[in-house]
């Protein structure tokens, strides 16, 4: 059967229902029909029409009332469900039938624009398909309509969209035009859809205001300025730029001859006294249901676009092309400079969109990449991607300046960059400050001027003086660094070596492309540590210590020792637990504390000190588990004990049953005595593990009134040739042990013994710092950005895996660090370290940093004193980061500057934004230009003569 068929059968069997009162299930099948023929036969120029969300919900529950949940198998109806019949409601109750439709929750309050357009009423600008409304085919509405009647119908266009301008949007926010005719003065506001021409544009305006078409010419009147004469009639509103909410000036000629119809330049520059357009700005952009113009609460910005815009095109990014066409206007265009084309999303891309747009906006990035750069790029650099990296990058910055609006697909830059970073292939998401990182170093490798890289050897300062040391460590690295990127972004820290064993100073000067900055709010972090007693003492307790966030392990040592109040004859044995077992002794007190996570569990256990060679012994706990249906296995839980023995004397079984014994007397629970699952011929009483020739033991120690008896334990010990001995056999069998390694005792619990001991003392180990509801608001207080940069520069230990050789020593040490800024670049790129990664978490920092949009003085964080240069910068692009580790969405916040204009770049949609909203929780990346002043250059000729370099060898 034919499509027109078919529409035509469902219509006839419509029409035949309506005569007779439908059944629930006979309104859902018949509707169900009805859509699935309309939205397999949707094409452009088709209306859909918007219904509440609250009545649709009602009818859904109404006409679903019958259905069981297992009655929808049969619908094969994959992109409509609700249309369909897959039911929200429970199953319980009797839902009423739906009184007629009421869309007035829809409507906005104001005045109605546009009364001669058939689509009148005007709705609110914040609804949300899914929330407020749904959007149904005609052939839906017409027959809901026919049986509930109501209203008032709001009708939208099908429009095509997307690159290919293959794919279909309803267009539920038609652009809203300010009409403005001059000289008259009248106005007048209309909904026109973005796909309309130009002609169109004119015809109404001619309608509304009663003119002829050859009396008048229309301008683009963005920000109460000229920028086009839209005399071409095909056109598209779309393809114009035309922008929600802009005015429209209507200037009606009294000679048809005169000035913009024929091209002179006549025309007053301006129709109307020049004023600041403070009109709110509702910039429309699609929603994930692909609806044209669907407009989000959280898309709406205000509008102040000032009046006054630069007339000096050198203040923002000029283009040759453009230079010649403005010549005798008389009129900016706006987007002759381009600057305002989105890039869509190929999936999971944001990272990448949002990287790209802020070194797109560079400035001196996009007049280098718009002029010939071609022969700056080295080919046969082996460090380098043979110049294809900077030919894409360059050819996409060249898209995304050109004129018009029309979204740009990044596939292949982004192939490119698949090919020479295979850790970016695919479509995952990763993270935006790693992509900007690899852009950088690989722009500056195709795009390096120095064909041949001299070898230089860099001495050390060896005390001489600082200025000296910096300018040859720089002029070395110019000598083999030179390139656009190192003109505009690199800089220079003073970096301060120090050993902690002879405290040899070692200082070098290191170029830099951007800071990490650390999100830190104070100089100490908080470690929780579970304390055990070795002679039965006392129970395990958890402490918790402030130590300093920067400092080493003995620093964490000497507060525990405090807080437990540690004996002269005790000392700490600080270890790592990881899977129930010991996985490292915290005994390097030079290492720092920063290898330390907070997810981490921590033990420390008190044993006494010995003139004597004493070895450990370490007791792990073992339990039964099911592992088959007819198999266990032994598997350790809970927390590892230590204790130590003498080895100077002879070691038997019965002393380290002893041992073990006095370490679990706090664990042994009151009343136990006796039992006839202990020998009592081999069981005896705790006793001081330094005594090893007794069997027995006096509890006066472990905070007991009365002895107890304790039975023998079932103790495992691994000798040195891998035997496994059993401690339970006797109490004379000699021990083989060395002081080199430590002794391990495994205890295998049985169910009869675990219910004689109170083992929760050695389960849920606490980590070393736990997120909590008053941490997470703690965290969301404001820090400020020079606290950021002041704990960046702080001095701190090398982590271990970044040992330092000393010359002097002779050995790899774990040297404290000093960085100082040195040379700053023209762009100065921050990165905040939001994510923090270990073993078992990743954890993204939600802190709000409180950064300068202007003025970002860095005067008093410059350890050169000779320049004379301004250390002020300003802010003129960031990337942001919403959502959580893994699964959030990259957005860029960037200023045209030839506007002096803040924008959103999400993906390839882009709105305006005012200035008090570029500060987030969600800032990422900041990018800072240096602020012009009369004793610098200005731009990259600046940046080149502070360097002592020549002009561009083009």
């Amino acid at each position: 059967m034919t499509e027109v068929a078919t529409a035509t059968a469902v219509a006839a069997t419509a029409t035949a229902l309506t005569v007779k009162e439908l059944s629930p299930e006979e309104e859902r099948v018949l509707i169900r029909d009805i859509a699935l023929t309309a939205e397999a036969n949707t094409k452009e120029g088709d209306s859909f029409f918007l219904i509440t969300q609250k009545w649709w919900q009602n009818w859904i529950d109404y006409v679903n009332q019958d259905q069981q949940p297992n009655n929808n198998n049969n619908n094969n109806n994959e992109g409509s469900s609700s249309l369909a019949g897959n039911s929200d409601s429970n199953g319980s109750g009797i839902s009423k039938r739906p009184l007629g439709i009421d869309n007035s929750d829809l409507i906005s309050d104001g005045p109605a624009e546009d009364a001669n357009s058939e689509d009148s009423a005007e709705i609110h600008d914040t609804l949300l398909e899914g929330r407020d409304y749904v959007l149904l085919p005609q052939q839906v509405w017409n027959q809901l309509y026919s049986w509930y009647g109501g209203g008032p119908a709001l009708s939208r266009k099908v429009i095509n969209s997307g690159l290919s301008q293959t794919e279909f949007a309803v267009e539920v926010y038609p652009l809203r035009l300010q009409l403005l005719v001059t000289p008259k003065g009248d106005n007048s506001t209309i909904r026109i859809s973005k796909k309309e021409t130009i002609g169109e544009l004119h015809r109404r305006a001619c309608e509304i205001f009663h003119l002829n078409l050859e009396q008048v010419c229309i301008w683009d009147y963005y920000g109460h300025r000229k920028h086009a004469l839209m005399n071409d009639m095909d056109k598209t509103l779309d393809d114009a730029n035309i922008q929600m909410d802009q005015d429209i000036l209507v200037e009606v000629l009294n000679n048809v001859n005169d000035s913009a119809l024929s091209g002179g330049t006549s025309c007053p520059d301006n129709g109307f006294p020049d004023k600041e357009a403070t009109s709110a700005l509702l910039e429309p952009s699609k929603s994930g249901l692909s609806i044209a113009g669907g407009l989000s609460a959280n898309k709406i910005a205000s509008r102040g676009y000032s009046a006054e815009q630069s007339q000096n095109q050198t203040l923002g990014y000029p283009s040759k092309e453009s230079d010649n066409s403005l010549g005798n206007s008389g009129v900016i265009t706006r987007g002759t400079f381009g600057g305002l084309t989105g890039l869509l999303n190929l999936g999971n891309t944001c990272f990448m969109n949002s990287a790209i747009q802020c070194l797109v906006h560079t400035p001196e990035f996009a007049r280098y990449f718009r002029e010939d750069y071609h022969q700056e790029i080295n080919w046969q650099n082996p460090l380098g991607m043979v110049g294809e990296l900077a030919l894409a990058f360059g050819e996409l910055l060249r898209k995304l300046w050109a004129p018009g609006r029309t979204p740009v697909a990044p596939r292949p830059f982004k192939a490119k960059l698949a090919r020479f970073a295979p850790q970016f292939s695919g479509y995952n998401q990763h993270d935006s400050q790693e992509l900007l990182a690899f852009l950088l170093d690989g722009l500056h490798e195709d795009l390096n001027r120095v064909k041949h890289k001299p070898y230089i050897n860099s001495r050390d300062a060896d005390g001489r003086p600082d200025e000296e040391v910096a300018d040859e460590y720089w002029a070395n690295h110019i000598a083999r660094n030179d390139s656009i990127i190192v003109d505009v972004c690199q800089g220079q820290y003073k970096s301060t070596l120090v050993c902690p064993v002879c405290n040899k100073v070692s200082v070098t000067f290191d170029p830099f492309m951007y800071l990490s900055l650390p999100l830190q709010f104070t100089t100490t972090r908080s470690m929780t540590i579970t304390i055990f007693t070795c002679d039965g003492s006392a129970p395990p307790s958890t402490c918790t210590v402030t130590v300093p966030k920067q400092g080493r392990y003995r620093d964490l040592i000497q507060a525990v020792s405090s807080a437990c109040s540690l004996k002269q004859t005790e000392e700490i044995k600080l270890v790592e637990i990881r899977n129930h077992l010991i996985h490292r002794f915290l005994d390097d007190s030079f290492i720092s504390l920063s290898s330390i996570k907070d997810d981490d569990h921590l033990a420390a256990y008190k044993i006494q000190k010995s003139a004597k060679c004493n070895v450990l012994i370490q007791l792990i706990h073992r339990r039964q588990e099911q592992e088959t249906s007819d198999a266990q296995r032994w598997k350790p839980f809970g927390t590892p004990l230590v204790s130590s023995v003498s080895c100077d004397d002879a070691i038997r079984s019965g002393d380290i049953q002893t041992i073990v014994q006095t370490m679990l007397i706090p664990l042994l629970k009151e009343g136990i005595e006796h039992s006839d699952d202990s020998d009592p011929n081999t069981s005896g009483m705790a006793t001081d593990p330094s005594d090893h020739g007794s069997g027995e033991v006096d509890t006066n120690c472990a905070s007991t009134s009365t002895n107890k008896v304790l039975p023998k334990l079932p103790l495992q010990l691994i000798d040195e040739s891998k035997t496994c001995i059993d401690l339970s056999a006797g109490d004379e069998k000699a021990i083989n042990v060395s002081a080199a390694s430590p002794i391990v005792v495994y205890l295998d619990w049985s169910s009869k013994l675990l219910e004689k001991y109170n083992i929760n003392y050695l389960e849920n180990l606490p980590e070393v710092f736990k997120y909590g509801p008053i941490t997470k608001k703690a965290r969301t207080e404001p820090l400020s950005l020079y606290s950021c940069l002041e704990a960046f520069l702080r001095e701190e230990p090398l982590v271990p895996e970044d040992m330092w050789y000393c010359p002097q020593c002779k050995e790899q040490r774990q040297a404290s660090k000093k960085l100082d800024l040195w040379r700053l670049p023209e762009v100065l790129v921050i990165h905040l370290k939001r994510f923090s990664y270990s073993r078992s978490m990743k954890h993204k920092v939600e802190t709000f940093v409180n950064f300068p949009i202007h003025d970002f003085d860095l005067t008093n964080y410059v350890a050169d004193k000779r320049s004379s240069r301004s250390q002020l910068y300003e802010l003129y692009a960031l990337t942001n980061h919403y959502g959580g580790m893994g699964s959030g969405h990259y957005t860029a916040h960037i200023k045209l500057l030839d506007e002096n204009r803040w924008y959103n770049f999400d993906d390839s949609h882009i709105s305006p934004i005012n200035e008090e909203d570029v500060k987030s929780a969600a800032a990422y990346v900041l990018f800072y230009r240096r602020a012009k002043s009369d004793t610098s250059g200005s731009g990259i000729a600046g940046s080149r003569r502070a360097r002592d370099k020549t002009s561009y060898k083009h």
